[in-house]
């Protein structure tokens, strides 16, 4: 599929593709003419990206891993490592904000309370 494809399925601009072949996160072949030939597989790679980045792996991170999905097979421990990781780090991020969340609805009740009361 060409850029333009690849952006309308992904939901990105041609720019963010460009940017992420650039900074070494996407590796695309180009067909004869030159254009880049994305497939599937870089769709769903693309969409990988996207939930790293969304759940706050950094740009340096998300490269290596890159790096070492395209060395095929035997980097596949340390992927899982660096996933297993980042679980951890995305299981932290969830207490944190659920308490950001609890601490929230708290205030909400309060103020709920307070107006109820004043209108009484």
């Amino acid at each position: 599929m060409t850029i333009g494809e690849m952006a309308r399925k992904t939901g990105l601009t041609e720019s963010a593709l460009r940017y992420y072949e650039k900074k070494g996160l996407i590796c695309v072949p180009r067909d004869r003419g030159g254009r880049r030939a994305y497939d599937e597989r870089d769709a769903e790679w693309v969409g990988f990206i996207c939930r790293l980045k969304e759940t706050g792996m950094l740009l340096r991170d998300i490269r290596r891993y890159a790096e070492l999905r395209y060395q095929g097979p035997p980097t596949m421990p340390e992927r899982l490592a660096m996933l297993e990781e980042h679980r951890a780090y995305v299981l932290e991020q969830q207490k944190k904000w659920a308490e950001h969340l609890d601490k929230l609805e708290k205030k909400i009740a309060f103020y709920q309370d307070e107006i109820f009361r004043l209108t009484v």
